[in-house]
């Protein structure tokens, strides 16, 4: 992996680990994610508008299909990440998505983009999926109604996860669109969709966003930022590789989770972050 796309990631996984400390702790607000859809949509909009002059000649009904795509599977993201989320500890649910995401994106990279990983690199993608495991509670996501809860939407997240990724990857890197588009796209179909709901309940959108005013300012930054990141990454390193790479935003996520939201078993997070950080070696390695 190149030493400029492992840069992009290390700041991509700074980001992405806080929005999502940001979104577990205002997890309860039914419409939080659609007001940062619609921030990070207003956000993305100049830079949008300048990518499309230049790319709109290019674009096909194949690149709209594909845009398309992304804004289904985003939607469905972050349904399964907030459902899980109220139901399960951010220590859980965050790193059984991480973890199952990057797995799932792996094989998908191969299958779907044709890509050839060594034998270092795929050594180094099971040590991410393991340390992330572990860094959820190993076992303990088994046992009791929350923890099973928690263990479905997670691996749910990982599965959309996994689809998204592979089809923005293909995106960037095959049709060529810019990744300020790609993610421009999956802002503005998440706000025209959650957009539904918000009407249906507008009389409660006023006093909630007052409540969580600061979440959604931080995610609607955050959230872009984190992940145009990741897409100029792929732009320049197998999606095989980037995928699993991301997870070092895990070792952030279990330090959030056990120090600011006292989620407990610090030592076995110690030795996944470990774990991980020795995957990720393997896949630059790769």
């Amino acid at each position: 992996m190149p030493i400029t796309a492992l840069v992009l990631i290390i700041i991509a996984a700074f980001a992405h680990s806080t929005w999502n400390l940001l979104a577990k702790r205002a997890a309860e607000y039914r419409h939080l994610m659609w007001f940062a859809s619609i921030g990070g949509s207003m956000l993305l909009f100049p830079a949008a508008i300048w990518v499309l002059s230049d790319q709109w000649p290019k674009l096909g009904p194949k690149a709209l299909v594909f845009l398309l795509a992304t804004g289904v599977l985003h939607v469905l993201y972050f349904e399964a990440l907030q459902r899980g989320y109220r139901v399960g500890d951010l220590s859980v649910v965050y790193p059984l998505a991480r973890g199952t995401g990057p797995l799932f994106s792996f094989f998908g990279a191969i299958l779907v983009l044709h890509e050839r990983p060594t034998a270092l690199a795929i050594g180094g993608a099971l040590l991410v999926v393991c340390g992330i495991l572990l860094i959820s509670g190993g076992t303990r996501i088994f046992s009791g109604r929350v923890g099973r809860a928690g263990l479905f939407w997670g691996t749910m997240t990982g599965l959309t996860i996994a689809c998204y990724t592979v089809v923005d990857g293909y995106s960037v890197k095959v049709l060529l669109l810019s990744p300020i588009l790609v993610d421009f796209a999956e802002n503005l179909f998440r706000s025209a969709v959650f957009s539904y709901r918000g009407w249906r309940e507008r009389a409660t959108l006023p006093a909630e966003l007052a409540r969580c005013w600061k979440e959604t300012l931080g995610i609607t930054v955050l959230m872009p930022l984190g992940y145009i990141l990741v897409l100029f990454a792929m732009r320049i390193a197998p999606v095989s590789h980037i995928a699993p790479a991301r997870e070092m935003s895990m070792m952030i996520g279990a330090y959030f989770g056990t120090k600011l939201l006292h989620e407990g078993n610090a030592k076995q997070r110690i030795f996944a972050s470990f774990l991980i950080a020795s995957g990720v070696a393997g896949l630059v390695l790769g």
